[in-house]
């Protein structure tokens, strides 16, 4: 679930809410946590690659099922091929020699092919790679905010909200997006041994990281007064040089590198690929998508689509930057929002139909009803903060799932999934 969000929108995030930026993220970072915890029933009762998709078509029908899975993987889809993008530019960085957006590219598009290539390999190969830069990554972060705790000066988080309260809800789904991989795990239930652990998974993974980046921001904005970090370049970056040297940066600007890869381009070719091999058994896509591999295991042609379709979004975005990373950014956020709507709905319809099969699962959620109530609660502050001042976005992500709709009556085979095949391992 490592965000690359916390070091490339992190600037951004403080433009629009200075110090305030510290509880915009931790907010975020709660509702991402509270999403978790209400749906990782649905993750234990129901394991499947398909995760959301099958829990919404299960309590509300095919059409609203197919939806919540689409626009999940869709979603990762444009992430895929932004954070691709992205990844090549900050690998420019280590190359100043370099000059172009041809390089950019060229590395953007290299290291999503290594990323395909590895989750066609298996997701214990994906997996052990993504858990070793993981761990380097987080102990960065953990030494650079004890380190840096001792140079902290607590006049730079005065005025707290220096552009008031809408600035403040303005960064919270700037924080979202740092948070966004937490969902990931749920499409792991079809390769999950022990199904019963993902609620471990899927909640630890999210205490661990709001502390972790709450930590670290206080002590980056402690360093740096809030109207002097660029967003030209991530602020962690910055004040890693400032308080190591070069070297300091050159070791932040390589965790920024793995927080790209592994959150978002092992997340998108992950779970996309995921989402398309279960809805394409319920005859919902193309059959191709549910083809496995003999040997691997993994789902081969969905990975290749989801790797074809990261690599045209690059290309798209090195031609118009504005068009990915802020209209297609945006129809990303609006897509998550209807997926993970869906989602709380079916975690609630599951306690309300389905309570005899819930009191046999071996974890069910503390509170109930707290935790939906609040995840509904925090998509509608991301939604706010969002699509407020933008509601054209709105009128054009009705669109496409308008036409999605028409499609799906269109081309949809009437079938039920087969479950006598076997589940992606």
């Amino acid at each position: 679930m490592i965000g690359d969000g916390i070091f490339l929108l992190m600037g951004e995030g403080i433009a629009l809410a200075g110090p305030g930026a510290i509880a915009s993220y931790l907010i975020a970072g709660l509702s991402q946590l509270f999403l978790m915890i209400a749906l990782s029933e649905l993750a234990v009762g129901m394991p499947n690659s398909g995760a959301m998709s099958l829990w919404v078509e299960r309590f509300m029908g095919k059409w609203w099922g197919f939806l919540a899975g689409f626009t999940f993987a869709i979603g990762w889809v444009i992430a895929g091929g932004s954070v691709g993008l992205a990844l090549g530019q900050i690998t420019m960085w280590f190359f100043p020699q370099l000059e172009g957006s041809f390089w950019s590219i060229f590395f953007a598009i290299f290291f999503i092919s290594i990323f395909a290539l590895l989750n066609i390999l298996g997701t214990q190969v994906a997996a052990r790679t993504q858990l070793g830069l993981v761990l380097i990554m987080t102990g960065v972060m953990a030494l650079f905010s004890l380190i840096g705790l001792k140079d902290i000066n607590m006049e730079h988080f005065t005025p707290f909200l220096p552009n008031g309260i809408d600035g403040f809800w303005a960064a919270v789904p700037l924080g979202t997006y740092a948070y966004l991989g937490a969902v990931t795990l749920a499409t792991a239930g079809g390769e999950c041994r022990n199904p019963r652990d993902l609620p471990k998974a899927l909640i630890w993974s999210s205490i661990t990281f709001i502390g972790l980046y709450t930590f670290a921001q206080i002590v980056l904005q402690g360093l740096i007064p809030w109207d002097q970090i660029s967003m030209n370049q991530s602020p962690f970056t910055t004040a890693a040089e400032q308080v190591f040297g070069f070297a300091g940066a050159f070791i932040m600007n390589m965790t920024a590198w793995i927080a790209a890869a592994t959150c978002i381009l092992m997340g998108t070719l992950f779970s996309a690929s995921r989402i398309f091999y279960a809805q394409a058994r319920s005859g919902y896509l193309p059959a191709f998508f549910a083809y496995i591999h003999p040997k691997t295991g993994t789902p081969v042609y969905g990975i290749a689509a989801v790797w074809a379709a990261s690599v045209v979004l690059v290309l798209l975005g090195a031609v118009n930057p504005d068009l990915l990373y802020v209209e297609l950014s945006t129809q990303l956020v609006l897509a998550w929002m209807v997926s993970w709507t869906l989602a709380l709905i079916a975690a609630i319809l599951y306690r309300k139909n389905s309570m005899q099969e819930v009191k046999q699962l071996s974890w069910k959620q503390p509170l109930y009803p707290l935790f939906p109530i609040l995840g509904l609660i925090g998509i509608g502050i991301v939604c706010y903060g969002t699509f407020v001042g933008s509601p054209m976005t709105l009128v054009r992500g009705a669109i496409w799932m308008g036409i999605l709709y028409v499609l799906f009556k269109i081309f949809h085979k009437d079938q039920s999934p087969d479950q006598s095949k076997p589940q992606a391992m």
